[in-house]
């Protein structure tokens, strides 16, 4: 993702050699891109993401309409956010047909603006969030002890602080919104049928290394086959001292 006009990169390498995907790596960073572990789970030949997750920038956990490969990746990616490990999630559409939407989902990355150098670090540094389409708007910081952070950040806040997480969601009538941290689920409130809502939680640094925010669809309807598809998702905000976790 984000190599200057006409960089060509061989990207054939084997599953089975690591090293094969480390210099293709080395080379994408050399020419100044970022590499994404794309559709991790998507079940066709050579489409399985099958290396260490480490050597990627970011990981591309939502791709087209939400099926339970998009859940696997999300739970994935979560289990190594839980962890320790913290590689910034993506969403993209894979449209390779007609009958495909471009857009569904995409990433918003909070920069400056529209360029290249902007946008790449505004990816690498996590400071996005993920839609089903551009209806969807989600607004996520977290504050306390007079500070404020946003997607992607850190809030420096004592142990003890009160953090407040505060989400504001429009365009997204009927959905959930939760917030999660390390130790899953913590708060969840409906979308009511305008589309619009502002959902806050309170936690202390403690208690929650980082917060994220889900909005989802309701269980299975003729709209949404697969159980609380996903409608939005961001990024996490770190609590806390950088030696805290």
């Amino acid at each position: 993702m984000g190599l200057p006009p006409g960089t060509w990169i061989d990207w054939r390498y084997r599953a089975a050699d690591p090293a094969d995907f480390r210099r293709f790596t080395d080379q994408v960073h050399r020419a100044g891109g970022l590499v994404t572990a794309a559709h991790p789970f998507a079940n066709c030949f050579g489409c399985t993401y099958e290396f260490a997750y480490e050597i990627a920038d970011l990981v591309e956990v939502w791709n087209g309409p939400w099926t339970t490969e998009d859940e696997a990746s999300v739970t994935h990616w979560d289990g190594l956010l839980r962890g320790g490990r913290w590689i910034p999630a993506i969403g993209d559409s894979d449209a390779h047909n007609p009958d495909q939407i471009v857009a569904l989902p995409h990433t918003v990355v909070q920069a400056d603006r529209l360029g290249r150098a902007e946008l790449l670090a505004g990816l690498k540094a996590g400071r996005s969030w993920l839609a089903e389409s551009k209806e969807v708007q989600l607004d996520f910081t977290a504050s306390g002890a007079g500070q404020k952070a946003t997607i992607g950040g850190r809030l420096p806040a004592g142990t003890g602080t009160p953090v407040t997480v505060r989400a504001e969601v429009r365009g997204a009538p009927g959905t959930t919104v939760t917030f999660l941290d390390q130790l899953g689920p913590e708060h969840s409130e409906p979308v009511p049928a305008s589309g619009a809502v502002t959902v806050t939680w309170t936690t202390y640094p403690r208690y929650s290394r980082w917060v994220r925010v889900e909005v989802r669809h309701p269980p299975t309807t003729p709209a949404t086959p697969t159980p609380n598809a996903m409608v939005a998702m961001s990024n996490p905000i770190f609590l806390g001292a950088p030696n805290a976790g």
